[in-house]
């Protein structure tokens, strides 16, 4: 095996897993378009309303189909004993980390990239004005959102706990981001929310400012990596 099979088979058993698919697909999709779409025919502004609603958006998609997949896949397969069969097979440690990540990287982008074009169709959301830049700042947020759900899964202690675990971080992403349309907070806590992985993706959408964006999210792959070197397990705790 290589580390195209290890991204082969979490691709294929994503796929596969159709509560999966509704809870990290379906679910977040209908969010990212229907509320623009929500917003595009109940506001007097329309599209203009619907577009700063898309792009908090993003941080839905984010943070469910990258981060709550990965961590609830990831543990899931921890308690079956996946991840240490594989463990025992030709694979390195990197090969089925860096695999599965890289799958639910690919499969993130691939829905931002279609909610981008659905939202243009049925709410009239602007396409971005440089596509490579949008590209270049979702794909990132997918991959270190993908990398920090991998890391974790060392805070979930079984797997039918994994979805309630995960579910406080897409409440603070999406309000963060403003998913969820505006909401009063403190001003001291206004910059602590800017420095989340998320919000620093639709911030560069929003503002085309990469630069900060880019700091932000490469000081969080920094704590991801340590993370996972320090406190990922590959097996179920034993009580």
């Amino acid at each position: 095996m290589s580390l195209a099979a290890t991204y082969r088979l979490g691709t294929r058993l994503f796929w596969r897993d159709k509560a999966m698919l509704f809870a990290s697909v379906v679910t977040p999709v209908g969010l990212a378009v229907g509320m623009p779409l929500l917003m595009r025919h109940v506001t007097t502004t329309g599209a203009a309303a619907a577009t700063p609603i898309f792009q908090g958006a993003l941080a839905v998609l984010l943070s469910i189909t990258a981060f709550m997949n990965i961590a609830v896949a990831l543990v899931n397969r921890r308690d079956q004993l996946v991840l240490k069969r594989l463990r025992a097979s030709e694979l390195t440690d990197r090969q089925i980390l860096i695999g599965q990540i890289a799958s639910t990287a690919t499969q993130t982008f691939a829905v931002i990239v279609v909610c981008t074009v659905a939202v243009r169709l049925v709410a009239d959301v602007p396409l971005p004005a440089d596509p490579l830049a949008y590209a270049a700042v979702t794909a990132a947020g997918a991959t270190v959102t993908s990398l920090l759900g991998a890391a974790y899964t060392a805070a979930i202690p079984r797997a039918e706990l994994a979805a309630v675990y995960t579910m406080p971080v897409f409440l603070v992403c999406g309000v963060a981001a403003g998913a969820m349309g505006p909401i009063p907070l403190p001003s001291w806590l206004e910059p602590v929310l800017d420095l989340l992985p998320t919000t620093a993706v639709v911030n560069a959408v929003k503002t085309g400012d990469l630069a900060g964006s880019v700091l932000i999210l490469a000081g969080w792959t920094a704590a991801g990596l340590v993370a996972i070197r320090l406190w990922f397990r590959w097996e179920p705790r034993r009580s």
